[in-house]
């Protein structure tokens, strides 16, 4: 039975751009390179995590969150790691991709714009993921659909978490947000749009 997985409409309605079909069907004949990709993805979800506890941690309501967020990532990345391992694919380190570069050089330096930054990439990627989960899950075997479709919930909170800090963390108006978030939004449509030139989890339509 295909797994039925729908896109959270408060993701649909926050991404400028879907995931192209293209990669889609790409994903669909290469699992192993995916979950290979995205058990990376999850180690750098908990690092970047950590990043924020290391960086900023007189903020408390924000060194908290990141703190369960750094190990529920890694227990994402267990699951992973399990599901790998049943498929008998190997891990190995990936180096960053041209979404996750792309996003880090857009990084302003001074703070709190820089804060503002990390929170408004932060809940761009996860919601992103969400939506990927989303998507590929029906197009999967049966028990790696259903283990996709039920990280959306996590993803879709991760998200709001961002958000939420990004609003009552960085001491910037509401107007200055919605402006940045506006440019990011679209910079991050991009690197999901445009033919690129490896595939991962959060790449482009693979242009070979």
């Amino acid at each position: 039975m295909a797994v039925d997985a729908q896109v959270p409409a408060a993701i649909a309605e926050f991404l400028d751009a879907p995931t192209p079909d293209a990669w889609l069907d790409v994903a669909t004949g290469r699992v192993p390179e995916m979950l290979l990709d995205h058990a990376n993805c999850e180690l750098k979800a908990a690092s970047t995590a950590l990043g924020f506890l290391y960086r900023y941690p007189a903020r408390i309501a924000l060194a908290q969150r990141m703190s369960r967020l750094a190990r529920e990532e890694l227990r994402h990345f267990e699951q992973v790691r399990s599901i790998m391992d049943d498929l008998e694919i190997p891990f190995e380190r990936l180096s960053a991709s041209r979404y996750a570069g792309g996003l880090r050089e857009a990084v302003r330096p001074e703070e709190p714009y820089r804060l503002l930054d990390l929170l408004l990439i932060g809940a761009l990627i996860e919601a992103r993921s969400c939506e990927r989960f989303a998507k590929i899950a029906p197009r999967l075997p049966e028990k790696l659909g259903r283990f996709y479709s039920g990280l959306l919930a996590s993803e879709a909170r991760h998200f709001g978490h961002y958000i939420a800090f990004a609003k009552s963390e960085c001491g910037v108006g509401a107007a200055e947000i919605d402006a940045r978030l506006g440019e990011l939004k679209q910079l991050e449509a991009r690197l999901v749009t445009e033919p690129d030139s490896e595939f991962r989890f959060h790449s482009g339509p693979p242009s070979a």
